[in-house]
């Protein structure tokens, strides 16, 4: 019944934007634009049109362009269901099994302290450059990510609680602040691109990182790192090149058309939500580690130094690298 009134209302609309004396070529044109003429159209019944249409043949509204004209096709169908179906369900499992996980691996592990203490004296370990770098991309993300993961379950997780009209006034403010996020992100990609490519290379302390599984697992283990070890790398590279994806698909979304047809932008929404969730996902792991994971990393990205004991433990050859280079104290 409901796709049944969905459908009837897209018809009027149509109908409505066809005009006096377009009602029907608009309804008999075929999927490749070209309308029949009137008498023709007259002669075609409303179960031949809708047949028609559920064996991939597109209604257009009458003096549009094909690719905006289009008043209804069957593919619209399949990518809703695959939409609020295996995407939804599979991204909702998802994100509870990487929550849970990281939960497990807290109260399993527990945090990560530094086993000398904390020295009392620090290292500069991200200029302001860097650190404006991390939070345009950071703050950016953390904005899309929650106004995204709203379009996606907030009808059936958040309506429910908040009503429909005031659900409606968050999701139209999250749109707007969606698209403005969207373009921040960006800029802060390049940024940090530019920033830490270099420095998120492979180097000859990453394997002896990933044997000792980054000292994550066992007490005492430190494989010694650079500035940024392999996890921090496999980070890296994550956010720039799924950020780039996510990014130019949305762009897509945000300026109908200039990128493929409506059969184009509907497979771009899916890979854009589906590479958005496998973000959220690195990203979750990333936020654990640089608060309550991991004692002394968060001063990193708000003051910019750590303590030297931090440094040590986690980043040894960083640090050798910045004491050479740190002048002499006079003897």
């Amino acid at each position: 019944m409901s796709r049944t009134i969905l459908a009837i209302l897209l018809l009027v609309l149509g109908l409505g934007l066809a005009g006096p004396g377009k009602i029907g070529p608009a309804l008999a044109a075929g999927s490749d634009g070209d309308v029949t003429s009137a008498a023709q159209s007259d002669r075609i019944t409303e179960p031949d049109s809708w047949r028609a249409i559920r064996q991939g043949e597109a209604g257009y509204i009458g003096g549009q362009p094909a690719a905006r004209g289009v008043l209804i096709q069957s593919e619209g169908e399949i990518w809703r269901n695959v939409r609020n179906g295996k995407l939804a369900v599979w991204a909702g499992w998802l994100l509870a099994g990487v929550t849970l996980a990281i939960a497990a691996f807290y109260v399993i592990r527990g945090k990560i302290m530094m086993e000398g203490g904390p020295s009392g004296q620090t290292i500069l370990r991200f200029n302001k450059m860097e650190r404006v770098g991390h939070w345009l991309t950071a703050g950016s993300f953390l904005v899309l990510a929650l106004t995204g993961l709203n379009l996606l379950f907030g009808r059936w997780i958040i309506e429910p609680w908040l009503g429909k009209s005031l659900f409606s006034w968050i999701s139209w403010a999250g749109k707007w602040l969606h698209n403005i996020a969207g373009f921040v992100f960006i800029a802060g990609l390049v940024m940090i691109f530019f920033l830490w490519a270099r420095d998120n290379l492979w180097d000859r302390y990453d394997w002896g990182w990933i044997k000792g599984g980054g000292g994550l697992l066992k007490k005492g283990v430190h494989p010694p790192a650079a500035k940024f070890n392999f996890g921090q790398k496999t980070q890296f590279w994550m956010v720039i090149l799924v950020g780039a994806l996510v990014s130019s698909t949305g762009l897509n979304l945000l300026f109908p058309f200039t990128m493929g047809d409506i059969h184009a932008m509907q497979v771009m929404h899916l890979i854009h939500t589906a590479l958005a969730v496998v973000m959220v996902l690195f990203i979750l792991g990333h936020i654990y580690i640089g608060t309550i994971g991991m004692e002394g990393a968060s001063t990193a990205v708000t003051t910019g130094y750590v303590d030297r004991e931090w440094a040590r433990e986690h980043h040894a050859a960083w640090v050798e690298d910045v004491e050479k280079r740190e002048p002499k104290a006079a003897e």
